[in-house]
């Protein structure tokens, strides 16, 4: 006759003597339990401790600065001022032009850069030769710091000398003040943010790309399908949740903006976003109130305001996310 040796379960505590439970089985019983209820909390403490340190706390804490008149030069001094450091730069023409600067930027980044990382993308799907080396090229500038793009842009956007400038001589066009215009400081930092972000989003639609099934395009190609026709037909398709996730990151990173505004010209004019704030983002904006005024409740303010803003976004992205899936279904 077969016999089978009991399985050890998942809340079977492990097996006695015989009889009465002695000392030793009933300490190790509750070892078990013990063991049994603890340690998954134990595995996901590390996560919960560092962010609590450095994500949740910080976050409660410059929500309190926000409430308070606190000084850069009296950090131990503070003033309940209710919501008025809100009411301040809600007040403020100053913010809402960083506010519109902002989304500006956001838009005409981050319109380019994503179609632009789709046909590369596109492209490097393909069978190269080289593939990796290219792959390697095209995020280059990812890895490359903020401070160093944004340098070697402001000698490229220069309005004497400047590289682009002396190529526009070529087509007629005079020395352009790339920096001092509303629209052209606008999109001269749109251009150091496509330069740096388009191969990192190149990348997360290539790895999309090819989680696609292969029969989806050997279908189209026996329904004759051009290569076109199954760009759009089926790798856009396949792709709309990987799309979405880099429109909310790509719209975070534009609340975010700071180095490129800061560095382009660099000095005064860059710490203030433009001789006439043309420019002017609301990390700019913060950092004239957090670091150069030294007032530490409207900045903080400023950076609960980003956040609002952020879920907003985030709020509109879920509806449209939602919208398309049901238009797809």
């Amino acid at each position: 006759m077969a016999t089978t040796t009991p399985a050890r379960g998942a809340h079977t505590p492990p097996s006695g003597a015989v009889g009465a439970p002695t000392g030793r089985s009933t300490w190790r019983t509750r070892l078990w339990r013990l063991d049994d209820k603890a340690s998954p909390y134990a595995y996901i403490a590390p996560f919960f401790l560092v962010f609590g340190a450095f994500g949740l706390y910080p976050l409660i804490y410059t929500g309190w600065i926000a409430l308070h008149r606190v000084e850069m030069t009296s950090l131990d001094q503070s003033e309940w001022v209710g919501w008025d450091n809100f009411a301040k730069i809600l007040q403020d023409s100053e913010f809402w032009t960083a506010v519109a600067n902002t989304f500006v930027i956001g838009v005409i980044s981050a319109t380019p850069q994503l179609l632009m990382a789709l046909g590369l993308a596109h492209l490097l799907n393909y069978k190269l030769r080289a593939t990796t080396f290219w792959r390697t090229v095209v995020l280059t500038p990812y890895a490359t710091s903020v401070a160093t793009a944004a340098l070697v842009f402001s000698l490229v956007f220069r309005v004497d000398g400047g590289l682009l400038n002396w190529l526009l001589h070529f087509v007629g066009f005079g020395d352009i003040n790339w920096a001092n215009g509303h629209w052209t400081s606008k999109i001269a930092i749109s251009v150091i943010v496509i330069w740096r972000w388009t191969g990192y989003n190149a990348l997360i639609y290539l790895a999309a790309m090819q989680a696609v099934p292969k029969d989806l395009y050997e279908a189209a190609a026996i329904d004759g399908a051009s290569r076109w026709q199954q760009f759009r037909k089926v790798t856009i398709p396949s792709l709309r949740p990987t799309i979405l996730f880099t429109i909310v990151i790509s719209t975070i990173g534009s609340m975010q903006l700071f180095g490129e505004p800061l560095l382009l010209e660099g000095g005064s004019n860059g710490s203030t976003g433009g001789n006439q704030n043309q420019y002017e983002t609301l990390s700019i904006y913060l950092y004239q109130y957090g670091w150069k005024l030294g007032h530490l409740g409207p900045a903080a303010a400023v950076a609960w305001a980003m956040l609002v803003l952020l879920l907003l976004i985030a709020l509109i992205n879920w509806i449209v996310s939602r919208f398309v899936r049901k238009s797809a279904a």
